[in-house]
């Protein structure tokens, strides 16, 4: 069974980047097993009620400002995948999860700064999801846990985002120091996913230290995507941490692998 995933996105300059951790994404594209489609929960698309693509040809949507001009210029075209989307749709009828079906929409820089380090060949069929940051985790982690058995038909589940995402709070200087209340998060987000305790995880934001600053009110939906994303594999409840590293000495690059 294919594990689910939440990979950060990071900012849109990763892109054009070659580093430590563009390379791990490459690395990982390469070691998980070929899916037949992803479905992708994007932090840049948020919506009231889910939203499930069924689009034939992606654009490339550029979805952020004053970044050089190369990253204007980057095409994805990834493809969607009819059938999946129908799939889908019949798992939200059973879960009795509402939601839309999108038909024009193209692939914001979350989906496809992380799909492009992965395929770059953009011959695997996505089918793009919302999130909903005003759910509360347990109903993020139950929309995942509907699509569980996709897994199964080697459908790469990935949840984009970010666990720790306050832009408010960058280091532009970027001298490679971690601040302490970042770490201090995901020392403890690590601490009780590894455990799978969702009991703490889903009161993430009243226990977790200096979740305030990590996962601000204006910015949830870059840490929701976990939530969908571990969902996707309660049926086989294991959680791995593939990769940590920061940016602008707060600015997280994660990689949970689940199942």
């Amino acid at each position: 069974m294919i594990p689910s995933y939440f990979i950060a996105h990071g900012a849109p300059l990763l892109a054009i980047e070659t580093n430590e951790y563009t390379q791990f994404l490459k690395d990982l594209g390469r070691s998980i097993p070929r899916p037949q489609a992803i479905v992708l929960f994007s932090a840049h698309w948020e919506s009231t009620i889910q939203h499930v693509s069924d689009v034939d040809q992606y654009s490339t949507i550029y979805d952020f400002g004053g970044f050089p001009e190369a990253l204007y210029t980057i095409q994805y075209p990834a493809i969607g995948k009819s059938s999946i989307t129908k799939e889908i749709e019949e798992l939200f009828h059973t879960q009795g999860v509402p939601f839309k079906k999108e038909t024009n929409r193209g692939l914001d820089h979350g989906a496809w700064v992380v799909l492009r380090e992965l395929y770059p060949n953009a011959d695997i069929p996505v089918i793009a999801m919302s999130v909903n940051p005003t759910l509360s985790p347990k109903e993020q982690f139950k929309i995942g846990q509907s699509l569980s058995s996709l897994r199964e038909k080697d459908v790469l589940i990935i949840g984009s985002g970010g666990t720790v995402h306050n832009l408010r709070a960058l280091k532009w200087e970027d001298n490679g120091e971690v601040e302490t209340w970042a770490l201090a998060f995901d020392e403890w987000l690590e601490k009780h996913l590894t455990n799978w305790d969702t009991e703490s995880l889903f009161d993430y934001y009243s226990l977790a230290p200096t979740a305030d600053m990590a996962v601000p009110a204006y910015a949830k939906e870059h840490f929701v995507p976990i939530f969908y994303a571990m969902g996707a594999a309660n049926n086989e409840p294991k959680a791995t941490l593939l990769h940590r590293s920061y940016r602008y000495g707060t600015l997280s690059h994660s990689v949970w692998q689940f199942g």
